[in-house]
């Protein structure tokens, strides 16, 4: 069938069978789909949307229009999580090698940040000598030996994920469910994973700020990797605040390997992280008291040990954990926020501090933009916290006065401190659990 009979049939609400969307999804990664019928493709999915066997069809081509890697001679389950973006979120620096130390392996494929959300690649790219993306002899290596790996995409994973999001970047279309459920699936289908939990936020740091919609989201992305063979299930969580004290890339990673070591744990990082790494034990098949099994890991040091050899197996420091802030280097200026009132903080506006760490520079506005690792905010205080004039929100960390001075006030306009209580935000909003295929 043409590309624009394809585009046709959808537009007027048909369906598409499975192998008109593998020809098309195939046309796109051939160059034999123009830019342009991409786009007025993506637009159709936009007001058409698609029923669940054609997310299904849609992920697997995407999936298949590159390498898929096997990891059948492993000798534990594979699994991995994913997150769709927040602000203070680095769950996945500690929950891999948690899960690294439970016996389960994590190869994990992560993105850069995107708008106001950090990436976990650019945590780790502030780690001097860690490579993000290594060869797929050396990826492989350091899975089997370290137990996880956190790297980027590859080029020849679902390729045509990269052409159509390029699109959708462009033509109004970023936000359709089923395109967003297609272009994470089929990376993470593409890394040949046996189990995978999501972690789908909802509030003022997410992307879906409902929760009506972080639940439509989530039950998307449940029934088509279920549908794809891939068992996963979901946690909704809270994103009306950030998750952990800190935020910018350093800063979360001095965050992470205090987490590990016990010599600081965020209370709701600490219960998201745990919870997310029983969740996918328990998907792994494990038989036992899955929460205990991830206490354990956590708290006999084990899942630091791991950390610490996938640093090391990536080309980072050999002493890492023990030396950190040899390695991390500090912006050079840092100060304290305090509180312009006095009352509550009962109201944050977590895009807003996202959008402080971009505007310091540890985000991008271009996709060519360069990241300063070492800028960002600390200590910040979450709501339900008293403040008074004494009271530091947090501490800026900038490379310059005026970056500085811009930062504080982005910061205090995302709070809200006022004489009532907190409104009430569940940390666990909700649990998806795995659909039959």
């Amino acid at each position: 069938m043409l590309p624009q009979e394809t585009i046709i049939r959808k537009r007027d609400g048909l369906a598409l069978t499975s192998g008109e969307i593998s020809g098309f999804i195939g046309g796109l990664t051939d160059g034999s789909v123009s830019p342009a019928q991409a786009a007025a493709f993506a637009m159709a999915v936009y007001f058409r949307d698609m029923s669940t066997p054609e997310r299904v069809a849609l992920t697997e081509a995407m999936r298949d229009s590159g390498t898929v890697l096997d990891w059948s001679d492993l000798d534990g389950p594979v699994a991995d999580k994913h997150s769709t973006g927040g602000v203070g979120d680095n769950t996945s620096l500690m929950l891999a090698p948690i899960l690294a130390a439970c016996g389960v392996f994590v190869p994990m494929i992560s993105g850069r940040g995107l708008g106001h959300t950090g990436g976990t690649l650019d945590k780790f790219d502030a780690i001097p000598g860690y490579s993000t993306s290594p060869d797929n002899t050396l990826f492989r290596k350091v899975v089997r030996e370290a137990g996880c790996a956190i790297i980027g995409q590859t080029a020849d994973l679902a390729p045509a994920d990269k052409v159509l999001y390029a699109i959708r970047d462009v033509t109004g279309t970023v936000e359709s469910i089923p395109l967003i459920t297609a272009s994470i699936l089929s990376k993470k289908l593409a890394a040949g994973l046996g189990t995978l939990i999501l972690d789908v936020k909802t509030g003022s740091g997410a992307f879906m700020p409902t929760l009506e919609k972080s639940r439509a989201l989530a039950e998307s992305l449940v029934s088509v990797a279920n549908g794809a063979g891939l068992r996963t299930a979901a946690l909704i969580t809270d994103m009306n605040e950030p998750l952990s004290s800190a935020a910018g890339n350093a800063l979360e990673v001095r965050n992470a390997v205090d987490f590990l070591t016990g010599r600081h744990q965020d209370p709701r990082l600490r219960e998201v992280t745990l919870d997310l790494c029983a969740a996918a034990l328990q998907l792994s098949g494990y038989a036992g008291d899955a929460a205990a099994a991830v206490e354990t890991a956590l708290s006999s040091g084990k899942a630091t040990e791991h950390f610490a050899r996938m640093v090391a197996l990536l080309g980072g420091p050999t002493d890492f954990v023990e030396r950190m802030d040899a390695h991390l280097s500090p912006a050079p200026i840092v100060r304290d926020i305090l509180a312009p009132a006095t009352g509550t903080v009962t109201g944050i506006d977590t895009r807003g501090v996202g959008m402080g760490v971009v505007a310091l520079g540890g985000g991008r506005r271009l996709p060519t933009d360069s990241i300063d690792f070492a800028v960002g905010f600390d200590r910040i205080l979450g709501l339900g916290a008293k403040a008074d004039a004494q009271t530091v929100l947090c501490r800026v960390h900038a490379r310059t006065e005026e970056m500085a001075a811009d930062a504080t006030q982005r910061l205090l306009a995302a709070y809200t401190i006022s004489d009532g209580p907190a409104p009430p935000h569940p940390l666990i909003a909700d649990y998806v659990p795995p659909t039959e295929a």
